[in-house]
């Protein structure tokens, strides 16, 4: 009797729970099925660009260094500068969309980053319709040159190169746009945020491990600060009306493709973490006679832990979690101790894409002296 009023209770409080949040938010109370399939299709989709864009990255700086073309690269001090600039952007956006309508503020930002998912779609798709693409479709380059002045004065402004094979990438991509633009559909909406963060893993480069730590270090304390002290980064993550975050329903079950609940994952707790291991990949490569790519993997394998953390954490506590709160010290703390245990700390943070020049210069005189204390027991032997 005592057990069947227990279990009428909890029912009761149950029902009364999952009816106040359907009051609340005016959508369903999310199933477990539903919130695992949620969560499974969050994680998945930020391993995918951190996997696939870290081997990219590797491709792209062997090019750089082949070409000679060095690539402007952070600084210590950009890192350290990084989470202000960011704390100051977010602090904006979150007075825009106090001050202004939603509906405005979101279209302009919803055709800036039409722009910029199109240039970055593009730039994604392109390898692979170079495969797919009929050996007898004649392919040609096209130049365009922007110069001001006349005559011997006349100067090149811009120089762009481009192929059919991009206007052909570049019309499939904005064909793609514009259904985004038009229904914002949550499956456009993740396409061009793996786009973009594909991209992000593949083209932002730190060049030293060291310049990783600075910056994590830094949006580690912005990411705490902002979600757990103020409401600005919620209010701005659910305001916010662009791809600038990874949204999974979760009624997929039940809704399918119309779904409307969704969870969401920002960008930012994948791109940062993954030019970070894009960093250890190149390392790992770096290395000669090492096959292996152990610091990437294990500190893969960190990240996904920390992922999940942030998710059951996030799910027990029923409140938004910054999720560079598990996933920095599972991104730093995971190399800096296997470094440690295989010996391998100086070799590790004295890695650098591209040396500076001072580096560069120091290694000549090294030589020098070297031959010139040579030369000298030579004569003394003589």
């Amino acid at each position: 009797m005592a057990d069947a009023v227990v279990n009428e209770t909890l029912a009761n409080i149950t029902a009364a729970a999952n009816e106040t949040a359907k009051n609340a938010t005016g959508r369903a109370a999310a199933t477990p099925e539903g919130l695992f399939t949620a969560y499974c299709g969050l994680i998945i989709m930020a391993l995918l660009p951190i996997f696939f864009g870290s081997f990219r990255s590797v491709k792209a700086v062997i090019q750089q260094k082949e070409s000679g073309e060095k690539p402007e690269s952070m600084t210590p001090k950009d890192a350290a500068m990084f989470p202000i600039i960011a704390s100051c952007t977010l602090l904006g956006l979150y007075i825009f969309f106090k001050i202004f309508s939603k509906e405005y503020v979101n279209l302009l930002l919803t055709l800036y980053f039409f722009v910029l998912g199109v240039l970055a779609l593009t730039h994604l798709i392109r390898p692979t319709i170079e495969l797919l693409l009929p050996s007898f479709f004649p392919n040609q380059v096209y130049t365009f040159d922007l110069t001001e002045g006349k005559g011997e004065e006349k100067k090149e402004v811009s120089h762009l190169d481009f192929d059919r094979i991009d206007l052909l990438c570049l019309g499939a991509s904005a064909g793609f746009g514009v259904w985004y633009l038009l229904k914002k559909h949550w499956l456009a909406n993740n396409i061009f945020g793996l786009a973009f963060s594909l991209n992000g893993v593949e083209l932002l480069h730190l060049n030293s491990v060291t310049i990783g730590c600075i910056l994590l270090g830094g949006l580690f304390i912005y990411d705490i600060f902002w979600v757990f002290g103020t409401d600005v980064m919620v209010t701005v993550a659910k305001s916010f009306e662009a791809p600038i975050k990874l949204v999974f329903p979760m009624d997929v079950l039940e809704k399918g493709l119309s779904a409307s609940n969704f969870a969401m994952l920002g960008l930012g707790d994948i791109v940062i973490p993954g030019i970070f291991i894009a960093l250890l990949l190149r390392f790992d490569h770096s290395r000669k006679g090492s096959k292996n790519v152990i610091y990437f993997y294990a500190t893969f394998i960190a990240y996904f832990v920390g992922l999940v953390t942030t998710v059951l954490v996030m799910h027990k506590f029923k409140a938004a979690q910054p999720a560079l709160l598990y996933l920095v010290p599972a991104c730093v703390g995971t190399p800096v101790a296997l470094a440690l245990v295989r010996g391998e700390i100086k070799e590790l943070f004295k890695y650098e894409d591209h040396p500076t020049e001072e580096e560069k210069t120091e290694t000549p005189k090294e030589t020098e002296v070297q031959e010139g204390a040579q030369n000298g027991e030579s004569k003394k032997s003589q």
